[in-house]
């Protein structure tokens, strides 16, 4: 009889697994439209991710009359950087006061909570730790406290090293800042989220919808730009165009006669995962001093919504735009990323940089030392391979990271100069900031396109 109760309640949980999977299923082909269904558009956005959805969303929302579609080439929204991420909700510490980076975080950041309250969208105010492990690391702590008090960051406060375990209790440091506002969420559902919102105001979202090239429409000038898919029958005319393209945003913009510079070079971050046993041991984040050259790298502890504890990541060549593994290779990607100048110039000035950082890769183990440096009790027992994410990283000629915003239209007065804008590098937090720089990015449409006067 226990058998067969077994049986019995393995069936329910067969039929209750395929409807879950039929709903999923609906809500997909409700989202997606056939590509002949396109029609004509008042604007098109290219680019699912967090930025284009957005300022998808945002547009609509100011401008309900007029007629926005997303194309998105994959199979739901979010599928790269914006739904692969460390999941940090970014308090704005770290940019130079004044800038429109360290303004966009923070007004992103109060956005951002006040969103997920209205959505009932699940998040942890966990609180970030910046830890220094040394004399010379106070003294760039210092600084880093005298730039979030510049940039309004909320309950900032500088503690002694007896304080780290009050909050941190396996952590060690000399000193360290204490971010309580840091939180954590799952981006890629916030994105969601967005799109949902985007739809609700009458807007349509496309999905696998690569576009291929940009054309102007023969003998119509109401509708002068045709976005053309890969796949047969896939066309659709609009008026204005904005590209967010994330990995993919050079050779968007080139496909309108924009140089290429700056170039999107992929570089993976790859995680390692604490295991269950020692969790407990991490509390909130816990972040190193960041080297200036390298910001965005170094040890870093983040707690997860589902519970785990990611570490790293580290910074390695991607060897395709959206290779997540070593596997991951398309010849002719990785080909263009070689060849290009400003990597090369980049490379042999951080040569021994880059091979130690491929070593971590390989070999996990060559990472304890970092990570025992905050928290001495893990061992090389403690620790294995976790997820990987690829940061669309812009890059000059010169090799230099570009950490600006990057907006682009092609040369000429004909549509595809007029009427298309290139969103090309939208810098880290840009989760954090999206609805904030969707705001920006707004009111670069309305007076770029004259959208308001139209309507």
């Amino acid at each position: 009889m226990a058998q067969v109760r077994q049986l019995v309640q393995g069936a329910r949980r067969g039929l209750l697994n395929l409807g879950g999977m039929a709903q999923v299923s609906v809500k997909q082909n409700r989202q997606q439209h056939s590509a002949n269904s396109c029609g004509d558009y008042d604007l098109i956005v290219v680019g699912g991710g967090i930025v284009g959805a957005a300022s998808a969303r945002e547009i609509l929302l100011r401008h309900p009359s007029l007629k926005v579609a997303i194309l998105e080439k994959e199979c739901k929204l979010a599928m790269h950087q914006s739904g692969n991420n460390s999941g940090v909700i970014h308090a704005g510490i770290y940019y130079k006061p004044g800038t429109l980076k360290a303004r966009l975080c923070v007004e992103g950041m109060h956005l951002a909570y006040a969103y997920l309250d209205e959505h009932k969208i699940p998040y942890k105010k966990c609180g970030k730790l910046i830890v220094a492990t040394d004399e010379k690391e106070v003294k760039l702590l210092e600084d880093l406290e005298q730039r979030g008090i510049a940039n309004n960051v909320p309950d900032l406060r500088m503690i002694e090293g007896c304080e780290i375990q009050e909050i941190e209790p396996f952590c060690k440091g000399l000193k360290a800042l204490h971010s309580p506002i840091t939180g954590i969420v799952d981006w890629g559902l916030v994105t969601v989220h967005y799109g949902e919102d985007f739809k609700n105001a009458g807007g349509h979202i496309f999905l696998n919808y690569n576009v291929n090239k940009f054309t102007e429409t023969a003998d119509c000038s109401d509708y002068p730009v045709t976005i053309h898919g890969l796949k047969p029958g896939q066309t659709v005319r609009t008026k204005h165009v904005l590209t967010c393209g994330g990995l993919q945003s050079d050779l968007l913009a080139e496909k309108t006669g924009c140089p290429r510079d700056p170039r999107i070079v992929p570089f993976r971050g790859e995680y390692l995962l604490l295991t269950k046993e020692k969790q407990h041991m991490v509390n909130g984040n816990i972040y190193p001093v960041p080297d200036p050259r390298f910001p965005f790298l170094g040890v870093h502890f983040t707690p997860r919504m589902d519970g785990s504890i990611w570490l790293g990541p580290n910074a390695v060549l991607a060897l395709k735009r959206e290779g997540y593994t070593w596997g991951d290779i398309n010849l002719v990607e990785l080909f263009d990323a070689l060849r290009y100048p400003g990597f090369v110039k980049m490379a042999r000035k951080y040569i021994g940089f880059g091979l130690s950082e491929m070593s971590k890769s390989w070999f996990i183990n060559l990472q304890m030392k970092a990570l025992q440096k905050y928290i001495p009790d893990i061992t090389e027992y403690d620790i294995k391979r976790g997820p990987a994410g690829v940061r669309a990283q812009a890059m000059d000629l010169d090799g230099n990271l570009v950490d600006d915003f990057v907006f682009d239209r092609g040369e000429g007065s004909g549509a595809l100069a007029k009427r298309v804008l290139h969103c090309r590098n939208a810098p880290s937090p840009g989760a954090t900031s999206s609805l904030a720089i969707a705001k920006m990015i707004a009111d670069k449409i309305e007076k770029e396109f004259s959208i308001g006067k139209e309507c």
